[in-house]
């Protein structure tokens, strides 16, 4: 088992496909003073429209369909995203489906908390850990395959 540490400022990815981003702009908004005090990242065109709509710092990685839900993947493999809130359409096939499960998939892997809709950021968001040192128990699959 290992542990890899999360600070009490976290480096959180913001996520959400075209019929969500309105949504997810709402949630920031509502949870403007908490995320402040994050690091926050997000997927080319979420970024910018997070950045322009609540004035909150977005570093942006590419659009998704171009291979900004892999670059956050890998952020997440490398240790340095530490929370994922992806509000991810159900209802319209997505070009990059693939990607999305693969982002998905890694989020599980690597143990940090995921939320993929409002309930659930809110619940995440209302936790004492958000703003505590946290250790993450992430499975060493390698050895379980040996």
């Amino acid at each position: 088992m290992n542990f890899i540490k999360m600070n009490k400022k976290k480096n959180i990815a913001l996520i959400a496909h075209d019929n969500r981003k309105d949504d997810l702009v709402r949630w920031v908004n509502n949870n403007k003073d908490k995320l402040k005090n994050h690091n926050l990242f997000g997927t080319g065109t979420t970024a910018k429209i997070i950045r322009d709509k609540t004035g909150l710092n977005v570093k942006g990685f590419n659009s998704g369909p171009l291979g900004g839900d892999q670059q956050i993947g890998a952020r997440i493999v490398e240790g340095y995203i530490d929370f994922m809130i992806f509000f991810w359409d159900p209802m319209t096939s997505q070009p990059h489906d693939p990607d999305v499960k693969a982002l998905l998939r890694i989020g599980v892997l690597y143990d940090i908390p995921v939320a993929s809709n409002q309930a659930t950021a809110d619940f995440m968001f209302s936790s004492e850990l958000i703003g505590e040192v946290y250790n993450r128990r992430v499975i060493d699959y390698s050895r379980r395959i040996d």
